[in-house]
């Protein structure tokens, strides 16, 4: 069973930076391809961005170029920096981990664990 904790939301202007951290605990982080997902209310959690085993890296076309994900292995963590932040991008953020392969990474059922979520404000 892996556990994920995500820390790092908050408030941030339009324009500004955020750093997204997910902590992992309880399983062999390496084996886990790694992805972000955002939710706001009344809507569909949606894909953002997903790192493979590998560090292959995939995002949403809006974030291209914005957000950037990384891992690093030694500390069981995955990272999404967030630059140039629109209100668009405000949502809370989660943190998800799959062992699976052959998926649709864009989709919430090719991962099997989640974490509880972090809030990211954009405003002014």
């Amino acid at each position: 069973q892996v556990q994920l904790l995500e820390s790092g939301g908050g408030l941030a202007q339009p324009g500004g930076s955020l750093r997204l951290s997910c902590a992992a605990s309880g399983g062999t982080f390496s084996s886990y391809s790694m992805g972000w997902f955002r939710q706001v209310p009344g809507k569909e959690r949606e894909f953002v961005s997903r790192i493979s085993r590998n560090s292959d890296t995939y995002y949403k076309d809006s974030v291209k170029g914005r957000f950037t994900i990384s891992r690093d292995n030694a500390k069981n963590t995955v990272f999404l920096q967030m630059n140039s932040l629109n209100e668009e991008d405000t949502a809370v953020y989660y943190c998800a981990a799959s062992q699976r392969t052959l998926v649709d990474w864009r989709l919430r059922s090719s991962y099997n664990y989640w974490g509880q979520g972090t809030q990211v404000t954009v405003s002014s």
